[in-house]
């Protein structure tokens, strides 16, 4: 099983290069190869890690539950964008044509390449350096339409994600300095040496670090109140990347604030740790919950359910029932797939009537006859409606919110979920449902009244794996899943 990390490790980024130099043509099979195929290595790697705790490749590459589960998340995302993308980029003709594609995907495999590696790799040290490898490339895909919203954008990202990652890099330093009082000046900062020592750690300093840890990755997970990069860029990014930033990136940079939990709790026991991400959660939904109630950009309406379900995730970690944690896990699974189907959807509808404003949209659900109802569904979805996997662990989050102290804390997510529900299913109403009287008198798409039709059969394909998937997470997750998800929940429990 060690190969597969090898070539999980390296075969997105020698397609990221040679797509670069590749016609675009043969750039779209590549691409979409790649992400299918690094979704189905990352299904390989879960019966192994359920049945031997983790699998490695020397020392730098190591998988386990835990990061198996984010492992799933970021390849099914790269490969169903990859499927959306081929329908959705409409490639001027000649040279410059040629120029953007080459450097969309490239850079879209690169990135997908840096995700995948920062749940590969072994070591809080390595875990940063791929983090910070996700906003170079990243930035650059913001910004490669060559707006001035896009490249503003770009900048105001750059900024506040590098200032996120600075903290984030001053908490590693002083988490090696932690553990330098254990096992001495020179060590390796891997998650194996670091979780053994984690008890004998000085607390205090833990404590910083989990902090300044919390801050920094939570500016790229999009925490209030270091998340305002995040509405401007996934609303500027070519459609493809906005579905990768909220379904992958802050999936990723979660990941990484799990990483100095795990030792934050054997060193500090479970009570600090739950209550700082508890302070974030709730600012983060509650922000959200209400600023979704007044958009009218079809994208940042999105980006700010990206918050509300960031937020959702620090809340369920810190209720602290081993069902609210599963639950959490699940939901990362589920929002990669909601939110990245809600986005190809996006894309479609933007496609279809040339804007992003949600007030001058109006009849989508008719006018696209697939991806309209689809598009509905993702909604829905991400509003945590049955049958789709977001109940299934929305429902596990509360459950164990009730089951332990924190019930009150449980109530307050219904209410701030709801109220949620409300911002974003008003404005996907109105959109999708309320019928201009011209609508369908027209043969252009783009225009205000689009003929009836699909954009492309791919966004199609996109958009139907992602609710499969939803479904599938929502009505009956896999046996071997299962087992994944309760692993990963265990992991990070205090063995103290």
């Amino acid at each position: 099983m060690s190969s597969v990390l090898v070539v999980l490790i390296f075969a997105p980024f020698a397609v990221g290069i040679a797509t670069f130099f590749l016609p675009v043509r043969f750039s779209k099979v590549v691409t979409t190869v790649s992400g299918a195929s690094s979704f189905v290595l990352a299904l390989v790697l879960i019966p192994a890690v359920t049945s031997r705790s983790h699998v490695a490749a020397g020392s730098l590459l190591r998988v386990d539950a835990l990061s198996a589960v984010f492992l799933t998340a970021t390849t099914f995302l790269y490969g169903a964008t990859a499927v959306f993308a081929n329908g959705y980029l409409d490639l001027a003709k000649g040279a410059a044509g040629v120029r953007y594609g080459r450097r969309f995907y490239a850079g879209l495999n690169i990135f997908c390449w840096s995700m995948i590696a920062a749940t590969l790799v072994n070591g809080l040290a390595l875990l940063w350096v791929a983090i910070e490898i996700t906003t170079v490339v990243s930035a650059l895909l913001v910004a490669i339409d060559d707006t001035d919203g896009a490249t503003e954008a770009s900048w105001k990202y750059v900024l506040i994600a590098s200032l996120g990652l600075g903290i984030a890099l001053f908490a590693t330093v002083i988490m090696y300095y932690a553990g330098t009082t254990v096992f001495g000046a020179a060590y390796d900062l891997s998650y194996t040496k670091l979780l053994a020592g984690a008890g004998r750690f000085p607390p205090d300093v833990v404590r910083l670090a989990f902090v300044l840890a919390v801050l920094g990755f939570g500016t790229k997970m999009g925490l209030v109140p270091v998340h305002t990069w995040l509405p401007d860029a996934h609303s500027e990014a070519p459609t493809p990347v906005s579905a990768l930033l909220s379904g992958a990136l802050l999936a990723v940079s979660f990941y990484a604030i799990l990483r100095y939990f795990q030792i934050a709790v054997r060193t500090l026991g479970p009570t600090f740790p739950r209550n700082v991400l508890l302070i974030f959660g709730i600012a983060s939904l509650l922000l959200a919950a209400l600023y979704v109630l007044s958009q009218r950009d079809l994208k940042r309406l999105l980006a700010y359910s990206s918050v509300e379900h960031m937020g959702i995730l620090a809340i369920g970690m810190s209720l602290g029932a081993p069902i609210a944690v599963v639950g959490v896990l699940l939901h990362v699974l589920a929002h990669a797939a909601a939110k990245g189907t809600a986005f190809f959807g996006a894309g479609s509808v933007v496609r279809k009537f040339g804007t992003k404003d949600m007030t001058k949209i109006r009849g989508a659900f008719s006018a696209l006859p697939w991806s309209g109802p689809m598009m509905v569904a993702s909604v829905l979805a991400l509003s945590a409606m049955p049958p789709f996997g977001l109940f299934r662990s929305e429902f596990l989050i509360v459950l164990g919110g009730l089951s332990g102290p924190r019930g009150v804390v449980a109530v307050l997510l219904v209410v701030l979920v709801t109220l949620a529900f409300f911002g974003v299913s008003w404005s996907t109403t109105q959109m999708m449902f309320t019928q201009d009287a011209q609508v369908g008198s027209s043969d252009n798409p783009g225009s205000a009244n689009p003929a009836k039709g699909e954009v492309s059969t791919s966004i199609v394909v996109a958009m139907a794996l992602g609710l499969v998937a939803l479904v599938v997470l929502g009505v009956h997750p896999p046996s071997q899943l299962n087992h994944l998800l309760n692993d990963a929940a265990r992991e990070l429990g205090s063995r103290r």
